[in-house]
């Protein structure tokens, strides 16, 4: 019987040996586990850098950039650095974006990828209503406001500067990271810095809520001698070409004889959507050309039926940027319609918005527009054909405002001198009757 108890002893040092390993092989597969499940993690956070920077990397329109600031080191030193989170993936790419020296040329993340599908496609967005650029300083800049929209009400204007955002400097946030803060849901507030073109500084408490974009405005305006059109755009979204189509056959209806389009504090939108509505305006002429990493592309013509081909005179202002820059453009060089007003913006400049990863995205600027003559826009702005040394009006297109009853009585003169010619043979044709008679 005492035999049996060395064997026991060790059947037992056996088991108790294999249970170790056992817990120590559990131990370690599942720490494997987790360390795929983070290399997975790590994998998904580093692509969104990988394809962003393929995707700049094949679209953005100065290629010549990527020399000079060694792109391809670029991407490397990114992919160094520490990107566990989409978070952190989202300030690699700010950082890896930041040498190409362009604002336009931004990553969004999913909030504000979301906020710019809705105004780009639907009818309002949630924010104070700033349109933002930046100046040659690389300060961050009111473009325009949108009607009706906390900033207007608040009395900020095109030209004011963004100092502060909540406290921080828009001048460490940079143009997107300024945009994104200002955005939010609605009945939450946000306190801005504002600075004047003359220096005067002041603090603004704005709070967020839904504007309601209304891109297309149309009335008739009528006196003693003519009825007027007037069409106010204030963006170029998905629908605008559709909207203006309907408000002009609208006016047509209407025996309107000259058309007002009013694109003050405009600040673009949709390029496609502002070459569609000067094609509603244009008989095969040229719109718009552009300039793109291949060189100058062909112009694109407008085609031969037009929605009106009655006299225009067309507004704008320092709000006045991109999309409707290039309609502006296009109708004062073909000489369809006189520009009324002040110089304009000056962004000439087209981005291209990308898809990047499930829910964020990243906005390219892959091109630059030229005016039909060959008139580069950026940083220059279009010249109108007649200034005006006048308060913008607080409410476009009332009665108050003196721009539109200056467009209205310039057109009254073109129309009167239209009819002067028919007035004449008219009274040339009753003067031969008479004297045949």
């Amino acid at each position: 019987m005492l035999t049996l108890n060395p064997m026991n002893s060790s059947f037992n040092k056996l088991l108790t040996f294999k249970t170790v390993i056992t817990a120590l092989m559990i131990i370690v597969f599942s720490i494997n586990l987790l360390l795929i499940e983070r290399v997975d993690a790590l994998s998904d956070s580093r692509q969104l850098v990988l394809d962003a920077w393929t995707l700049v990397n094949e679209g953005f329109y100065d290629p010549e950039k990527f020399d000079e600031i060694q792109w391809k080191r670029i991407r490397q030193k990114t992919l160094q650095k520490q990107i566990e989170t989409s978070e952190e993936a989202y300030s690699a790419i700010e950082d890896m974006l930041r040498p190409l020296d362009d604002p336009y040329t931004r990553v969004l993340r999913p909030k504000d990828y979301e906020l710019l599908k809705s105004s780009n496609f639907g009818s309002e967005i949630n924010g104070v209503g700033l349109q933002l650029g930046e100046d040659d300083d690389k300060k961050v800049k009111v473009i325009s406001t949108l009607g009706g929209s906390p900033a207007e009400e608040a009395g900020i204007v095109s030209g004011d500067f963004i100092k502060t955002v909540d406290g921080i400097s828009s001048e460490k946030l940079g143009l997107a990271s300024t945009a994104s803060k200002l955005r939010g849901e609605s009945g939450t507030k946000v306190l801005v810095e504002v600075s004047s073109e003359s220096g005067e500084i002041r603090e603004v408490d704005l709070e967020r809520r839904s504007v309601d974009l209304r891109p297309v405005r149309t009335k008739r305006l009528r006196d003693d001698s003519h009825t007027i059109g007037y069409l106010r755009i204030t963006q170029f979204s998905e629908s605008v070409p559709k909207k203006v189509e309907e408000a002009l056959q609208e006016l047509k209806e209407k025996e309107v004889e000259g058309l007002i389009l009013d694109l003050r504090n405009n600040s673009g939108g949709l390029v496609s959507s502002g070459i569609a509505v000067a094609d509603s305006l244009l008989s095969e002429k040229p719109v718009v050309e552009t300039k793109d990493r291949n060189g100058i592309k062909d112009a694109i013509i407008s085609q031969k039926e037009t929605s009106f081909d009655g006299p225009m005179v067309t507004l704008v202002n320092k709000g006045t940027a991109s999309a409707s820059e290039i309609l502006a453009g296009s109708l004062q060089d073909n000489e369809r319609s006189i520009l009324m007003g002040e110089q304009t913006y000056g962004k000439g400049l087209i981005q291209s918005l990308k898809s990047l990863g499930e829910d964020s995205g990243i906005a390219i600027t892959v091109a630059s527009y030229l005016t039909p003559k060959g008139n580069n826009i950026q940083g220059q702005g279009m010249t109108p054909d007649k200034l005006l040394d006048l308060p913008d009006a607080s409410d476009y297109g009332s009665t108050d405002d003196k721009w539109v009853r200056n467009a209205e009585l310039f057109l009254g003169s073109l129309l009167e001198k239209e009819e002067a010619p028919v007035q004449t043979i008219v009274l040339n044709n009753e003067e031969i009757k008479s004297l045949n008679d």
